[in-house]
């Protein structure tokens, strides 16, 4: 087992009508309150009353910024921390799913700033502080909601990239499984799928940790068990709750203990697809995943098989894929980039867009030859 320092300071509040008591919370760090989320779905389910009427009769001032894309974007950032520093807002406030928390993260430590975000990706400047952040999560997949990472996409750069520090934990985390019942049904599938690559990114990262191995497992047990469930009885409470508290888990550090780091290479591939063609997160994964496990099957075939009698009791790496294979498929996710319906797709503007983001994993090094593997086994 490698050395490790186990850190979250996010207090989580979990189960029904835990937002109950958010404007108390806000309270304790200001009454200006800058409001971040995506479009029209917190309106249409109701949450956005619900929750701005608890503000206001808490006598706390909201300034919002709305909008933020599934597949989260620089110039989003930027502008929604302008606002915040004009209006000298004490708390950010994000309500969502990982897009919209991942983009209120940065938010927090641009506004004590007059530079752009992309500035702390590039490595040009280091966060001294942040704007206090507190969630509402309306999906589970990411698990951003207890974590201090956040992934932003440049379009005019051609780059999707990860950020972590500390500052950027969330203070509290309200997760409500009952404001995901409005989720669809393909939106609920890919957070399954991404709650499955994240537990496994730590199961093929780098040292040997024999507890966390079976945190992963767990948790992935868990996921299959019911997310064909989950997919048949969409306002099921318990099912909802099971998959949200999953969710939190699989990225939490709770499965990252004992190892140096997680892989991560699927999900710089992933990262490709959703930059050039715009596809959910959780449907690049559902994509690449098995695509890695075939790239690695003669590297690290006793590891692969390990996980697929572990997972499904077969007895090699092929027969792991294929089990993998198989369950995104009974969620309905695709494999491929065509599966996807993704039309017109240019092989070499892949390559030349991995070769830019310098796709690999942090255990598990990508070569340009493997890119070109990748590309035609997905495509």
């Amino acid at each position: 087992m490698e050395n490790f320092i186990s850190y979250n300071p996010t207090t989580l509040h979990f189960g029904k009508e835990v937002t109950n008591d958010i404007a108390q919370t806000i309270l304790t760090y200001g009454k200006k309150v800058l409001l971040v989320y995506g479009k029209n779905a917190i309106k249409q389910n109701g949450l956005y009353d619900k929750i701005f009427n608890k503000l206001k009769k808490a006598n706390i001032e909201v300034v919002e910024y709305n909008g933020i894309k599934p597949n989260p974007i620089v110039e989003d950032v930027d502008a929604a921390a302008h606002i915040g520093r004009l209006n000298k807002v004490d708390v950010i406030l994000a309500v969502g799913g990982g897009s919209v928390i991942d983009t209120a993260k940065i938010i927090s430590i641009t506004i004590p700033v007059t530079h752009s975000c992309w500035d702390f990706y590039q490595g040009k400047s280091k966060p001294q502080k942040s704007i206090p952040l507190i969630t509402v999560l309306t999906l589970a997949a990411t698990g951003t909601e207890m974590n201090p990472f956040a992934v932003i996409q440049n379009n005019s750069t051609k780059q999707k990239l990860g950020y972590g520090n500390p500052l950027i934990f969330p203070k509290h985390s309200y997760l409500d499984p009952q404001n995901t019942f409005t989720v669809p049904k393909h939106q609920t599938a890919f957070g399954i799928v991404d709650l499955i690559a994240h537990c496994l990114e730590s199961y093929f990262g780098f040292g040997k940790a024999d507890l966390s191995d079976k945190f992963v497992i767990s948790i992935i047990k868990e996921a299959l068990e019911v997310g064909p469930k989950l997919l048949n009885e969409l306002d099921n409470y318990e099912y909802r709750a099971r998959i949200m508290y999953a969710a939190t888990c699989a990225l939490n550090g709770l499965c990252a203990n004992g190892r140096t780091s997680g892989d991560w290479g699927v999900h710089s591939i992933g990262h490709i697809y959703s930059l050039l063609y715009d596809i959910a997160h959780g449907a690049s994964l559902s994509i690449a995943y098995p695509t890695w496990l075939k790239l690695q099957k003669k590297k690290i075939p006793e590891r692969i098989a390990a996980l697929g009698f572990d997972l499904f009791g077969v007895a090699s790496a092929d027969e792991t894929i294929l089990a993998f294979e198989k369950f995104f498929k009974t969620l309905e996710c695709p494999l491929t980039l065509k599966e996807a319906n993704i039309k017109d797709i240019d092989k070499k503007e892949i390559f030349d867009v991995m070769k830019l983001n310098k796709v690999s994993g942090s255990n598990h090094k990508l070569t340009e030859v493997d890119y070109l593997k990748i590309i035609d086994l997905t495509c």
